[in-house]
């Protein structure tokens, strides 16, 4: 008889306690929502002038209800420190259809002294899943062989684009206001390393010494050309010397970073695969996962602090 009101009053405070949870999931969901919805705005003329002056046609895109969705799942997947800075830095976000890229974050006029930041994504971004971008960006760096039969492809699973490219450059603003990596005004300066470019980066946009390799210095995110595909096993066995989780990674240290930390958030948070096959005839020749690679596990320890409550 005791065991029927224990029950009972456990039951109701559990319930209790599981319509509170969910009220307060809602209210978040909500101010996310609404948070979010508030920085989707027109693009910068400055940034409309950067396009049409490389003889693009840009055009603003305006979002559906269920590409607004997808925007704010991204925001919500975002490491704590991000959530922190964005709600601080982060001006507004824009979608643009006709853009060569697939995103840019631009310094915008200060708000009361404090440092403040657009980003605008490509409109079409919103159409794909990770591993389809993913994959596009990396064939960017290989042109056809004479013989076709090479191909290359990334793995990172059917989550939105969307979340990895912003995770990408909200990792620049976090990075330009918490100093991950210097901001010298001249590319060639010699500054005083941090604990994330010591060792790893000798110059702003070059390797330190160790790393510096003939062939991946001709590719394109070192020299601005690609390379051809047929290169491609040699290209990744190469980058699986060095301390850079991409190919990307490898043209300056602000892109090792935002590389480094939303491919480990991709795969170790958000437990989503991530790596690049290289395939010959339709037979794996080569394959390159930069979360197995020690010299990149080496360097996690220093992304503890964007997770910090």
């Amino acid at each position: 008889m005791i065991k029927k009101p224990i029950i009972k009053g456990t039951a109701s405070a559990l319930l209790i306690l599981f319509v509170s949870t969910f009220a307060s999931a809602q209210s978040l969901d909500s101010t996310l929502k609404n948070e979010t919805e508030q920085l989707i705005k027109i693009a910068p003329e400055s940034v409309f002038k950067m396009f049409r002056e490389a003889g693009m046609k840009p055009v603003n895109r305006t979002l559906t209800t269920a590409e607004q969705q997808k925007v704010i799942n991204a925001f919500a997947q975002l490491p704590p420190l991000h959530q922190r800075i964005l709600k601080q830095h982060l001006l507004s976000i824009s979608f643009m259809d006709n853009m060569p890229n697939t995103a840019l974050t631009s310094p915008v006029d200060p708000v009361g002294g404090i440092k403040m930041f657009n980003i605008t994504f490509r409109g079409g971004l919103l159409n794909e899943n990770v591993s389809e971008w993913a994959t596009w960006k990396e064939n960017t760096c290989f042109t056809p062989a004479a013989d076709s039969s090479y191909k290359v492809r990334v793995e990172a699973g059917r989550m939105d684009a969307m979340i990895y490219v912003l995770l990408h450059e909200a990792t620049h603003i976090v990075d330009v206001v918490t100093g991950i990596t210097p901001h010298p005004e001249d590319a060639d300066a010699v500054v005083e390393p941090t604990a994330f470019t010591k060792d790893i980066w000798r110059l702003m946009n070059k390797p330190a010494e160790p790393y510096i390799d003939s062939l991946l210095e001709q590719t394109r995110f070192r020299s601005g050309k690609p390379v051809s595909i047929s290169l491609a096993p040699d290209v990744y066995a190469k980058l699986s010397k060095t301390p850079f989780p991409s190919l990307y990674a490898t043209a300056a240290w602000s892109e090792d970073a935002a590389e480094l930390l939303s491919i480990y958030h991709m795969t170790t948070r958000l437990k989503q695969p991530f790596y690049v096959v290289v395939t010959k005839n339709n037979v794996e020749v080569a394959r390159f996962e930069p979360m197995k690679n020690p010299l990149v596990k080496g360097r996690l320890g220093q992304l503890a602090a964007f997770y910090e409550p």
